[in-house]
């Protein structure tokens, strides 16, 4: 694995390259600078500010340029490597032609990288710039037309905003996070058919919840389904679905809502007979009482969603009664990760598919974590 981290001057590069250096034996690795030193890494006397002051086994790890660095990695690529010299788009372009390249960003509130600036330069004895100065060679660094850095922080699979206080909340936060899941390079089965119900979702036409489905049989996808009214009908989205596009109140008006739901695609359009006994129903969210009735009944023997929603008991019941499986997989976070949040999890919404809420709701993890269930 190979991660690099890009990100403006005092984002916090170097903090969690330390990190995965100290907590999980990554080396790091070191390319030759070739431009000139931007402005924003120097003093208000023009001075370069130094950074960390590289040791003698640097040397080994320092390659002239990219290519090299590529090469020598390649051959050890099982190995655990880290580099926080990602400082264009060329070098972007070559680390991505490998499997095992991530690109982080990381990103801070333009003050606090300006304080922590600002106690750099004061570690170095050097005066440091002006707010106002910062901010000014800041914006020329990543927004200069053609040069800045700011297209890289976009390109990246994972953006981190680290406006931690301090060194440990940072590691600490860096912990609940999971930098170095290996998932974040190559997707598990899990990972890769919720991300093909997540994209199933992205057509759902139904006005209250977008929801996609998957059904698999041996690592194979059978069919795939969204939710939103029958084939031929005006789509929900299009006021198909009067009772979806009337704000009636969960609960109410469930018998003349129109749409259709993600699992039901999927199952009619798969049928029984190709499903068979050892498929797998993927889905974004957690099926309703109805869908999973269906569910058993074309013999899914196992159905796994993402978001982990209260849910009318009585669905856990009939999957358990019928040997039907039922967990919740959550893949790893990408996106926006905002470092100085809570890593408590957030409680669950109470809702199903359409946006109704049963009569009856019970936390799913009491019956998925009860001995009778299967």
């Amino acid at each position: 694995m190979l991660i690099g981290l890009c990100g403006g001057i005092c984002a916090g590069k170097a903090s969690i390259a330390s990190y995965l250096i100290e907590e999980h034996q990554f080396t790091r690795l070191h390319l030759d600078r070739t431009a000139a030193i931007p402005a924003v890494e120097k003093s208000a006397s023009n001075v370069p500010v130094p950074s960390r002051q590289r040791d003698s086994t640097d040397a080994q790890f320092t390659f002239s340029d990219v290519d090299s660095l590529l090469e020598y990695v390649t051959l050890r690529w099982q190995e655990r490597w880290v580099t926080t010299d990602i400082l264009d788009e060329h070098v972007v372009d070559v680390l991505l032609r490998r499997p095992f390249f991530l690109l982080v960003s990381v990103d801070a509130p333009v003050t606090v990288r300006w304080q922590r600036f600002q106690n750099r330069c004061i570690e170095n004895k050097l005066t440091p710039p002006s707010l106002e100065s910062f901010v000014l060679r800041n914006d020329a660094h990543l927004f200069a037309p053609g040069t800045g850095l700011g297209a890289l922080l976009h390109r990246a699979q994972l953006k981190l905003l680290n406006s931690a206080p301090s060194v440990p909340s940072l590691y600490s936060a860096l912990r609940s996070l999971d930098l170095t899941d290996e998932a974040r390079l190559r997707p598990s089965w899990d990972q890769y058919f919720m991300q093909l119900a997540d994209l199933a979702a992205h057509r759902s036409n139904c006005m209250k919840r977008r929801v996609g489905c998957v059904v698999v049989r041996e690592k194979r996808v059978i069919s795939t389904g969204y939710n939103g009214t029958p084939r031929g009908m005006t789509n929900c989205n299009e006021g198909g679905c009067p009772r979806c596009n009337s704000a009636s109140r969960a609960g109410t008006g469930l018998s003349t809502c129109l749409c259709l739901h993600a699992e039901e695609n999927a199952l009619l359009e798969a049928g029984r007979d190709r499903i068979g006994d050892t498929s797998i129903l993927y889905c974004n969210t957690c099926p309703c009482l109805t869908c999973s009735v269906k569910i058993t009944q074309v013999g899914i023997s196992e159905v796994v969603y993402n978001q982990g929603y209260l849910v009318d008991d009585k669905t856990a019941a009939i999957l358990a009664a019928n040997g039907v499986r039922l967990r919740q997989f959550t893949p790893p976070t990408e996106g926006l990760v905002d470092l100085s949040m809570s890593s408590a999890p957030v409680e669950p919404v109470s809702a199903c598919e359409s946006g109704e809420e049963p009569d009856r709701l019970e936390d799913i993890r009491e019956i998925l974590n009860s001995q009778d269930f299967v």
